[in-house]
């Protein structure tokens, strides 16, 4: 074989392919797809960050085209396609892919419906003022190590000079081989806090920086649902972040038209295309997997996005904006993967660690920044030097360069006769006359004085790392001020974490639903306490055909049960139902749960506290009753729960809150009450999807109006009382003229008593001792007589009340009055009672509620002065 000819080189193939394969993922891996975790940067980024610097483009100058800015960083530092490097720099442009743009442009950049941006001819580009202040700043005074670029003509950073967590701040994303990179963006302030907080407290954990860094921040808005997503990838470096679209139910005007429901979709999830999205929602409704949807159209513009799903007249909005949450990209997933190099390694990377890698290599580009000062000081110091001492010996000098034969010669003498160095012979050579006049010395001598004082304060920098570290505080500070911006991500706390109810007063407040299903919260403090028989307050405004349903007080962390007439029953938190003024009609009841149009609210009951010791009794139109554990109802599902079993044609009517050894009273329309124990004897605890039993037996012509539950305390001192065989005679009472009565018994010992009120405006308090405890089927007993004059008078109400209650009370028209219960005397059972509130002709108490007192009172002592009274009374 001639010397000529190639040698073939025998070697085993697996070897040859693990190798080179290696080789080829490493360089993949480190030079093109993952992020450095000091900068923040990918290779290409950092190139066209560097080639813009150096050619100028700050935010000062005019726009330069992106195809020099491209062609500049293909020539010198980037041996790749061209539509790689337009691509990098147009997402580092674009507003809605980088929380914090660094690049400034101007033309089609491309949009979030995915349009592609125009050909980099069309399109121009500079700096933004971030970049320059926060990325490139100091890059010229040897703070960071540069190397050779591809073909060993140019110099490029290894790293740029960052002043805050860039990784963080715009994220990164990318596939490498056998490994990748999916970082969320943050907020630029939040970042700061974080790494001022890691300055003062080096020992801090991932859980505690989550106080200042509570999650992503992504450009575009959104929701993040709950905080396991986030605390896993911080404390992990592995998370998935729920992401979800902000959407609002509004009533949309139609010319000519009905009203109509339509869901509004404001924000989208990070990264989601909106064309792709609207595209999907359509599909969709015309395969028939979404069910609802009449209309959809993109309203969006300058001012903002605005997606409009119009609905059908029959939609259940609530149902039709959960599925869309569901099977469209409107929520989505971020895999978050923190995956970076460090020191050229690529690492899974804490919160922590990330901001400790930063701090360390920020710490490091200061202390290089401060040497490369201290280097420049000395050497304009030292020629200064030469010059104060070409200064005190001036006449020698002049004559020694006069004399001269040339300037090298003159150097070598100066250097040999006043022990100067070449640069101070240099300098003293080439100074202006103009130097020598007194004023110029002085001003040497006053430049060599600052430097040592600058040299001194450079070295106390060095040799103290508290000053380094304040230095990068103020830095960092310093951008925060200039650059930051309000958080734009909203981050939804789940229940298992911490309840958003954290971030509310747990005010006291009153819920109202119309008969037609307008539902709305009012602060207690919005009706003042009135005098008995007075008009009171408009409560809403209604349509004409529309009246008050139901009326409660709670409070505003309190969940509120929501039962319907076919026994379903739903839950919302008091605080997500809208509040509204006294004038404001509230919000359909449609908008806030997936309840069929058909389907009518028949009770709501407040909850603070699902415990296992509580139970709600169910009482439906046709008289049946049951008590199933409160404990039940702990969880339900946002599409409601079966909370009773139901023959055909009846309704649940009724739901109230009690113990086992509570008692419970039932009224009547007609006036007749029934009062019995709810202990497993009379009343034992059913299942949900069950029936109940027989409450009251009623006359033809009447039907049952309500039920309230007396306490267990109350109950065990009737019987010391004599109320258990007490029988008052059914005879009426001498009534006023005013509708007073004559007679009024004694008030209850332990100031809670049975309120009977009338839709003729009539109302009375009887002591609970009056109303005997019978067996559950009963007929019951007289609880209340009617004013002669009003011929359709019938009870509205029958609830237990405290002497210290205030009580609400609205009209069907939605006048409300706030008074005082002990304002409405106590009478008996046969009393027809006394005016509570003053009516129009026209109108009638609808229903009536109760604001409970401040603190709940101590049993222990109601019993004991109920002993007391009681030993008066024999």
């Amino acid at each position: 074989m001639s010397t000529s000819e190639s040698r073939i080189i025998p070697t085993d193939l697996r070897n040859e392919m693990q190798q080179s394969y290696l080789e080829y993922a490493m360089s993949v891996i480190v030079g093109r797809a993952l992020p450095d975790a000091k900068d923040g940067f990918k290779p290409v980024h950092r190139r066209i960050l560097y080639a813009m610097h150096e050619l100028g483009l700050t935010p000062d100058r005019p726009f330069r085209k992106c195809a020099r800015v491209v062609g500049e960083v293909l020539g010198k530092y980037h041996p790749h396609g061209d539509t790689a490097v337009y691509d990098a720099l147009v997402r580092m442009a674009q507003n809605f892919s980088m929380r914090s743009p660094l690049i400034q442009g101007h033309g089609n950049f491309g949009s979030v419906d995915n349009d592609p941006p125009a050909a980099m001819r069309y399109t121009e580009c500079r700096l933004h003022a971030l970049t320059c202040d926060a990325m490139l700043r100091d890059i010229d005074s040897d703070t960071v190590d540069f190397g050779d670029n591809f073909d060993g003509s140019q110099q490029e950073p290894l790293v740029l000079p960052a002043r805050i967590p860039q990784l963080l701040l715009n994220g990164s994303s990318g596939i490498a081989v056998g490994m990748a990179t999916n970082i969320p963006p943050h907020n630029l302030g939040e970042l700061v806090d974080g790494l001022i907080a890691t300055i003062h407290n080096p020992d801090i954990t991932d859980t505690e920086l989550m106080r200042y860094i509570p999650g992503p921040d992504f450009p575009t808005g959104a929701k993040i649902l709950g905080r396991s997503g986030i605390r896993e990838a911080y404390t992990t470096g592995r998370g998935s972040i729920t992401m979800r679209g902000v959407a609002e139910i509004e009533t949309i005007e139609h010319r000519g038209r009905p009203d109509r429901e339509a869901i509004i979709i404001t924000q989208l999830p990070y990264q989601t295309n909106k064309a792709a999205l609207i595209e999907k929602i359509a599909e969709m409704v015309n395969e028939k997997r979404l069910e609802g949807i009449s209309d959809i159209r993109d309203e969006s513009d300058r001012d903002g996005m605005r997606i409009v799903v119009e609905l059908r007249r029959d939609a259940y909005p609530r149902v039709v904006l959960n599925n869309l949450y569901k099977q469209t990209p409107l929520q989505n997933n971020f895999g978050a993967n923190m995956l970076a190099l460090v020191n050229g390694k690529p690492e899974l990377l804490t919160l922590k660690q990330y901001l400790q890698v930063f701090l360390d290599f920020r710490i490091d580009t200061i202390r290089r920044r401060t040497e490369y000062e201290k280097r420049k000081a000395e050497e304009r110091d030292h020629l200064l030097q030469g010059l104060l001492i070409a200064l005190d010996n001036l006449d020698a000098i002049i004559a020694l360069i006069r004399h001269a034969a040339d300037t090298p010669t003159a150097k070598q003498e100066l250097m040999d006769r006043f022990g100067l160095s070449e640069p101070q012979a240099d300098a003293i050579l080439q100074m202006q006359l103009r130097r020598l006049t007194a004023l110029e010395a002085q001003k040497i001598q006053q430049e060599h004085e600052e430097l040592l004082a600058k040299i001194a304060d450079l070295d106390d920098i060095l040799n103290r790392r508290e000053r380094i570290l304040e230095i990068v505080e103020r830095e960092a500070k310093e951008l925060q001020e200039r650059h930051g911006t309000p958080r734009r991500t909203e981050i939804e706390l789940s229940e298992s974490e911490l309840d958003e109810t954290d971030l509310i007063a747990n005010e006291k407040a009153i819920i109202l639903l119309t008969e037609q299903g307008y539902i709305k919260r009012m602060p207690v403090n919005t009706f003042d306490a009135q005098n008995r028989a007075t008009r009171g307050k408009s409560g809403t405004k209604m349509k004409e055909d529309d009246g008050i349903e139901h009326f409660l007080s709670c409070c505003d962390h309190d969940s509120i049960l929501l039962f319907s007439d076919r026994g379903v029953v739903y839950c919302l938190k008091a605080y997500q139902i809208p509040i509204g003024s006294r004038a404001a009609r509230g919000v359909p009841i449609v908008q806030m749960l997936p309840i069929p149009r058909e389907e009518r609210i028949t009770s709501l009951v407040p909850v603070s506290e699902f415990s296992n010791d509580e139970y709600l009794v169910m009482l439906t139109k046709g008289g049946y009753i049951k008590k199933t554990a409160l404990s039940a109802f702990a969880n339900i599902r946002s599409n409601g729960l079966i909370a009773i079993s139901l023959n055909e044609g009846d309704e649940l009517r009724w739901v109230r809150r009690a113990k086992v050894d509570d008692s419970i009273i039932i009224g009547s329309r007609r006036g007749m009450a029934i009062h019995f124990r709810t202990d497993d004897k009379q009343l034992r605890p059913l299942g949900r999807a069950t029936r109940g039993v027989k409450a009251m037996k009623l006359r033809k012509d009447d039907e049952l109006i309500g039920m309230d539950i007396l306490p267990s305390f109350i109950v065990a001192n009737i019987a010391q009382l004599g109320g258990e065989e007490a029988e008052l005679e059914e005879e009426e009472t001498t009534v006023a003229e005013e509708g007073e009565e004559t007679e009024e018994t004694a008030i209850d010992p332990d100031g809670v008593s049975v309120l009977v009120i009338t839709t003729g405006g009539y109302g009375k308090r009887v002591p609970v001792g009056q109303f005997r405890l019978q067996n559950r089927a009963g007929k019951g007993i007289i609880a209340t007589k009617f004013k002669p004059h009003l011929s359709d008078d019938c009870v509205v109400a029958l609830q237990v009340v405290h002497e210290m209650d205030e009580l609400m009370l609205v009209t069907g028209r939605g006048i409300i009055i706030r008074q005082v219960v002990n304002a409405i005397p106590s009478q008996s059972r046969s009393a027809t009672g006394v005016r509570v509130q003053r009516l129009d002709s026209e109108d009638a108490i609808a229903a009536v509620a109760l604001v409970p007192i401040s603190a709940e009172g101590d049993e222990a002592e109601v019993a004991a002065e109920l002993e007391e009274v009681a030993e008066v009374a024999e």
